[in-house]
């Protein structure tokens, strides 16, 4: 299986609420990088961390989020880029968004070791009214 495959499976297991196979794609060691500004934004440095910190915020903050790559490009050299949209509805304030992302994957020894969001953090603040 190729990276770019792995990063497929991974989406499609993510949207389908399959947590523990998204967390046995990660080293142990991973550095996951969320966007400064947005909202979950900073750096964890473990599967446990990711969950905790980003993946359970998701499932309990949130009605219907959706992470919908339309593309996935695998690099060679150990790194997928994937573009796709943001959608659902932050329960906090009710309201709901539909953004772009780019996201960057690098692997070593066939495990994802970092993790970078790329998006417009000032767009989903406005659109959900934070």
């Amino acid at each position: 299986m190729t990276n770019g495959e792995t990063i497929s499976g991974l989406y499609k297991a993510f949207a389908t609420g399959d947590v523990p196979r998204v967390l046995g794609t990660f080293d142990p060691n991973i550095e996951w990088n969320e966007a400064e500004g947005f909202m979950y934004g900073g750096v964890y440095n473990s599967p446990n961390a990711v969950l905790e910190n980003v993946f359970m915020k998701f499932a309990t903050e949130w009605e219907g989020f959706s992470v919908a790559p339309n593309k996935v490009v695998d690099g060679g050299a150990g790194t997928v880029i994937a573009t796709g949209t943001y959608s659902g509805k932050f329960l906090q304030t009710g309201k709901s968004m539909s953004v772009p992302f780019a996201h960057e994957w690098e692997f070593r020894d066939g495990k994802v070791v970092r993790f970078r969001q790329y998006t417009d953090t000032a767009l989903i603040a406005k659109d959900l009214g934070l």
